[in-house]
């Protein structure tokens, strides 16, 4: 009978949960959270104008993003408005508030990632993104 350990899917699962945990932590510690920090990630290539183009980005539904920018809107961090092409759409812009976050949130998120590399080379993170990418073709139905 095989350990729980054994079977690789979980001690990913678990391996994940760690690290989401830690960096949900560390991004706290400077005045964010993981929703807060990708949606101003998406905002900051300056693409994704509109709610419905910003929630794919994220890879949240357009209700779960309507919240999360409920909240920031609330925070002063983004402002929404109509789209004047779209009368139907939102465009949502960061503001100087907002921007000062992102950049907090962006040092740490280089912080963290660094301490993800320790003790690894260039080879070996390229090795585990191949991997994990095999991982996830692998995981699809025929």
């Amino acid at each position: 009978m095989q350990a729980a350990d054994d079977f690789l899917h979980l001690f990913l699962a678990r391996t994940a949960k760690e690290l989401s945990r830690a960096f949900e932590d560390a991004l706290a510690a400077a005045g964010g959270s993981g929703p807060t920090w990708r949606v101003l990630l998406a905002l900051d290539g300056g693409e994704h104008r509109t709610q419905a183009e910003l929630a794919e980005a994220v890879g949240v539904r357009q209700p779960t993003l309507t919240h999360h920018l409920d909240a920031l809107e609330r925070a002063g961090l983004v402002v929404r408005e109509r789209d004047p092409g779209n009368r139907r759409a939102h465009q949502v812009s960061v503001t100087e508030s907002g921007r000062q976050l992102f950049l907090r949130l962006r040092r740490t998120a280089a912080a963290f990632d660094g301490r993800l590399r320790a003790g690894l080379g260039d080879a070996d993170v390229a090795a585990l993104r191949r991997t994990l990418a095999q991982l996830e073709e692998n995981s699809r139905p025929d």
